[in-house]
């Protein structure tokens, strides 16, 4: 994940899922599911301001604290399910949730649509080279590309720019936003299924991270914008399921993390 850019990120099978104002008629009362989608804490690559998507790092000490936290803040939710993206660092974070909420007997299933975006050869680099090669590409300046900087036009600027970086075989090239958002949106509307067939209603665990997340949700609801400063680690979206639609309950919500912090 992109450290301070960090600033995210799931299709049915038989039906589709639509934005909120849809409707469906069913023959019995709906039911509803509660997603707790949750960034990743933060790891050493996030505190050394490391380009972070595909690649990979354990959290801090203090990443883990955060995460313990919002685990133990999270701890009335009864989860039936708990999905993460296949990369260590969201599987820790849902690890930790999940013993702080004394459900160990939950299985955790992985999932590669849930990971980052995918930075190529951008991969573990300073962010700041990346966003002012961005910058410069663009004919603007950093401040000015900050400013403006939405994950749609990040994810095609850095695929426009490893296009010309990427050596055959030797990395996966970038992702542009398309190729990433298609993927997520596959991805949660699996879980969806799944989960609806199974259970029909219940809260759902959801572990990925800060762009993904973000992006999965300005595709999901029309009028959607990235808080300032980007979805924080160990921060909590919520998401309903009901009736054929979604809906944004919360987003970026760290009341979770401060109610465990108390409990300490």
């Amino acid at each position: 994940m992109v450290g301070v850019l960090a600033t995210v990120f799931l299709y049915l099978g038989a039906c589709s899922i639509q934005k909120e104002g849809s409707t469906k008629v069913n023959d019995k009362p709906a039911e509803e599911l509660t997603l707790y989608v949750v960034r990743h804490g933060k790891t050493m690559l996030n505190t050394t301001d490391r380009v972070q998507g595909w690649s990979d790092a354990v959290l801090t000490p203090e990443g883990e604290k955060v995460v313990m936290a919002a685990g133990k803040g999270l701890a009335d939710v009864e989860f039936q399910s708990a999905y993460s993206s296949d990369s260590g660092r969201a599987i820790q974070t849902a690890d930790l949730i999940l013993a702080e909420n004394n459900k160990k007997n939950v299985e955790l299933k992985t999932d590669k649509r849930l990971r980052e975006f995918n930075f190529g050869s951008y991969e573990g680099d300073l962010n700041h080279t990346m966003w002012q090669d961005i910058a410069d590409d663009n004919g603007v300046t950093l401040e000015e590309f900050m400013k403006d900087m939405s994950p749609e036009s990040f994810a095609n600027s850095v695929a426009k720019l490893d296009k010309e970086k990427v050596e055959k075989g030797a990395n996966w090239a970038a992702e542009d936003y398309k190729t990433i958002t298609t993927r997520l949106t596959e991805g949660l509307n699996e879980i969806v299924k799944e989960e609806s067939k199974k259970n029909g209603s219940g809260n759902v665990l959801i572990t990925s991270h800060g762009l993904s997340i973000a992006a999965l949700l300005d595709t999901l609801f029309d009028g959607f914008e990235v808080p300032e400063g980007g979805l924080k680690n160990s921060s909590v979206s919520i998401i309903k399921y009901k009736d054929g639609k979604y809906k944004l309950e919360s987003v970026n919500d760290l009341s979770y993390v401060e109610k465990g912090q108390k409990e300490n």
